[in-house]
């Protein structure tokens, strides 16, 4: 038996059966090498320069002049998700230094990375210390400093922030710092007097509309006029949102036209003739229809969250309210919201606030 596993015939049967494998996975490898990666649509069609940018006019002829003496001030991005903060300093960045020099002059840190004090006290510190040398391919002038993102900055701790002022401070010569944020309030004073402060505006809905129609065109959606509308009122100026919406309908619809019904679907908003049901339940004083609705709302799946907000809408547009029910609906609306954010069962707060608005627009009749 031995002799038989040691034996030269043994050896040569093997060896072509694995070379043949080796070559047809070096095939296979290839192939799928060539092969186009899927990638996101918001990172497909996220701007590659500034003149790219949405609807932020003020923030990008800034930049471009900027860009154009190749000096840049401390930056500080703030304002609602989806507005283009991320997208315009790394489209900047992309322009002032080239495709080779980015990854060498840019240092991004996320809420997700590590940031507390002691990642701000060394990496940070570390990598604003090193002087930048080196020169673009293309000929164009490279700035002799580099760019630190600090994105989600006011998720940031106090003491974090605090540690960054002095690094700020000492390492201008050689590094700017760009900090990105929702909520400019919580970011400490001192950081925000070093920084140019941009606020980036919910995007306008034609800006949004002809954005969304231009993915459509260059990926051959079909959608109709009034689904990107309702996209567009959806996405309440968030254009990565949007996007984000068109793509998931376009996966589901596989080719087919995409309407407003689809979007309704895809974006868990409550149809219209739901919410209208629910407040003519109320309407009727029936506690026990209410509460048949209310255990049908949860096991249909809907959010209680996205039921208050257009229950919000709904209440403050009618005319069928007087000022007080409106004022008294609202505040229960607010507690309803707060205590979901905190956790809050949603059955409860949903039987809750519907038991309140029963109460008021019972109580004339």
């Amino acid at each position: 038996m031995q002799a038989f596993l040691k034996g030269p015939s043994s050896i040569s049967t093997k060896a072509p059966a694995a070379k043949e494998r080796g070559a047809a996975g070096a095939a296979g490898s290839s192939g799928e090498g060539k092969r186009l990666k899927p990638i996101p649509w918001v990172e497909k069609y996220r701007p590659k320069n500034v003149d790219e940018v949405a609807f932020q006019d003020e923030v990008v002829a800034v930049l471009k002049k900027s860009l154009e003496g190749a000096d840049l001030p401390n930056l500080l991005f703030y304002g609602p998700p989806g507005t283009g903060k991320t997208s315009t300093i790394l489209a900047a960045a992309r322009e002032l230094y080239g495709p080779e020099l980015f990854r060498q002059r840019v240092l991004e840190l996320n809420a997700s990375d590590e940031r507390g004090i002691q990642v701000i006290r060394e990496k940070v510190k570390a990598f604003a210390q090193l002087t930048p040398s080196g020169s673009r391919s293309d000929g164009k002038v490279c700035p002799p400093f580099k760019i630190v993102i600090l994105d989600e900055a006011d998720s940031m701790t106090s003491a974090a922030q605090a540690a960054l002022r002095r690094t700020m401070e000492k390492e201008s010569k050689t590094t700017r710092f760009c900090l990105i944020c929702n909520y400019i309030s919580r970011i400490i004073e001192p950081l925000t007097s070093r920084c140019s402060k941009f606020r980036f505006k919910p995007l306008s809905d034609k800006i949004q509309q002809q954005r969304l129609l231009d993915v459509s065109e260059k990926e051959h959606v079909k959608i109709s006029s009034e689904a990107v509308s309702y996209l567009v009122k959806v996405s309440e100026g968030d254009l990565r949102k949007a996007i984000t919406f068109l793509q998931s309908a376009t996966r589901l619809m596989g080719g087919k036209e995409i309407t407003e019904k689809i979007v309704t679907e895809i974006a868990g908003v409550i149809p219209k003739e739901t919410t209208e049901e629910l407040l003519s339940v109320c309407r009727s004083g029936s506690f026990e229809k209410l509460e048949t609705l209310a255990k049908n709302l949860i096991n249909e799946g809907y959010a209680v969250a996205q039921l208050v907000n257009q229950l919000h809408d709904t209440v403050v547009e009618s005319e069928d309210y007087s000022d007080k029910q409106k004022s008294v609906i609202v505040e229960k609306l607010a507690e309803v919201d707060k205590c979901l954010a905190d956790g809050a069962d949603e059955y409860l707060q949903l039987t809750s606030l519907c038991a309140l608005v029963m109460q008021q627009l019972t109580q004339n009749t």
